[in-house]
């Protein structure tokens, strides 16, 4: 189990991808993909010898996620890339963490089995399986 990836909650993943962009250098990775299931959109960003970020903002009005953002934009989620999703749910969930969304496909993922928990100490997780990401765009470095 290692770190895929670090999600932030945004408003507009425009205007956030541009303020990374302007300050960190980081830029856009993948188009925008709709994960229908979790009610978001999200966008990756990369930058060269650093970690992925993702980017999610609500895609409609019921999205779940308008619940973190009452809060404020900011860190959602760590996402790890495992062996195998439904084995490490298993593992997790045993060692005490909680499963938020049971393993299904997930569209900025093509597809891939996707995993929602809670470890505590305010921390939520995805999990993953694959490097597949929709929308990818090709490297221009």
């Amino acid at each position: 189990m290692h770190v895929d990836h670090v999600a932030i909650a945004v408003r507009s993943i425009d205007s956030a991808a541009e303020r990374l962009r302007h300050l960190t250098g980081y830029m856009a990775t993948t188009a925008k993909v709709t994960n229908s299931r979790q009610k978001v959109n999200v966008q990756f960003l990369g930058k060269p010898g650093s970690i992925p970020i993702k980017l999610i903002e609500p895609s409609a009005d019921d999205s779940p996620l308008w619940g973190s953002l009452r809060k404020g934009e900011g860190l959602h989620h760590l996402c790890f890339k495992v062996a195998d999703v439904d084995e490490a749910c298993q593992t997790l969930v045993t060692g005490g963490a909680r499963l938020l969304a049971p393993p299904e496909p997930g569209e900025a993922f093509d597809d891939h089995a996707i995993a929602f928990l809670y470890l505590g100490l305010g921390l939520n997780v995805e999990l993953i399986d694959t490097d597949a990401r929709r929308g990818k765009r090709e490297s221009h470095e």
